[in-house]
């Protein structure tokens, strides 16, 4: 087997874990609800819809594991300082007019 191109050390494990124990749950309830698989699974599939929906989106302002946007983990370094705004640089050709010159018939 060709080795796999994930960086295992990267992985937010604590928001996958979370992620799989809310599939199972939803899976569960739906299992739970109905007898029929298939109504079980569409059900199990909404409910799971609803609960990622609100655990990402919703602003519940709790210290819950969330994927940040590049989903990479931020390492946050002390900022350097940055150097200060050269003096802008004046064009040598100080034409203005942007019109496009007549066409000749």
């Amino acid at each position: 087997m060709p080795s796999m191109p994930i960086d295992w050390t990267s992985v937010n494990w604590p928001y996958v874990i979370l992620l799989a124990l809310l599939a199972f749950f939803c899976a569960w309830i739906g299992n739970i609800a109905f007898k029929r698989p298939v109504l079980a699974a569409v059900l199990s599939t909404v409910l799971f819809m609803a609960g990622f929906f609100l655990w990402t989106y919703y602003p519940h302002n709790l210290p819950l594991p969330t994927l940040s946007p590049a989903g990479q983990k931020t390492v946050t370094s002390p900022a350097a300082p940055s150097p200060a705004p050269a003096a802008p640089v004046r064009p040598s050709n100080p034409v203005k007019d942007i019109t496009p010159p007549a066409r000749s018939p």
